[in-house]
């Protein structure tokens, strides 16, 4: 399926690897000129010549406001315009309610909820005034499923959530589509640093009886992001194997 973005400028933060880095290479793979960033130069650069066509490395550290805003403008310095905006960033540290600092939930919101408020605020009204732009986040299924030992990222995700939903609604009149993406368990560093590496047990967890692939996900995300997505916005769509099991 050709999906009509051919041309457009992306930029996707926190690519150097796993889920980033795979939308980065499936909107590519579109003909889409995407600017990818990471906070290590050499991984950002690597990451780079691993994408076919144009793709500019950004080194920023999206984990302040000030550095997510950086990322978007030096995006569009680089590319011209940003007409796609891919927010991603790390998770924060696995916790309980019992071991989690009151301190440590600022940093956990600033890296997952506030880094994406700031990069909406840098890209989103260039969209407005274009009539075009796409706007998808890679939260966690943890929006939607609290997942035990991670209750910062459980506690952030959920309030990105209801910015994405409220945002989408004000936006949507102006040609802008704002969306979520939920994963569960994708092959990804941060999945088997969680895990000690070993995946087959979890993967025996999900009803597909495998762990996701990040290219799958780079795919379902330069779909959202594609002129045939026009018609969906404020969603959250999980994308983990059926490992959600509510109905709603």
């Amino acid at each position: 399926m050709n999906l009509l973005i051919d041309g457009k400028a992306a930029a996707v933060s926190g690519a150097s690897a796993g889920l980033g880095l795979a939308a980065a290479r499936a909107l590519a793979a579109e003909g889409v000129r995407v600017a990818i960033c990471g906070r290590d130069r050499k991984r950002i650069e690597s990451a780079a010549e691993s994408i076919a066509g144009l793709a500019v490395p950004i080194v920023a550290d999206v984990s302040t406001a000030t550095g997510a805003t950086g990322f978007v403008e030096r995006a569009r310095s680089e590319l011209g315009a940003v007409d796609i905006l891919v927010a991603n960033a790390g998770g924060p540290p696995p916790g309980t309610f019992s071991t989690t600092d009151v301190d440590a939930y600022l940093g956990a919101l600033e890296l997952n909820l506030i880094s994406v408020v700031a990069m909406c605020k840098a890209a989103v009204p260039a969209m407005q005034t274009a009539r075009w732009g796409r706007v998808v986040a890679i939260t966690s299924i943890a929006a939607r499923q609290p997942i035990p030992d991670l209750i910062l990222s459980n506690t952030a995700r959920a309030g990105l959530t209801g910015f994405l939903k409220t945002l989408a609604l004000e936006v949507a009149a102006d040609g802008v589509t704002v969306n979520s993406l939920q994963p569960g368990l994708h092959d990804t560093d941060r999945l088997r640093g969680l895990h000690g590496g070993n995946t087959s047990q979890l993967a025996r967890s999900v009803p597909v009886q495998q762990i996701g692939r990040p290219e799958d996900f780079g795919a379902v995300a330069a779909f959202l992001c594609s002129d045939h997505a026009r018609f969906i916005t404020g969603s959250a769509i999980a994308v983990d194997g059926g490992a959600h099991r509510a109905l709603l």
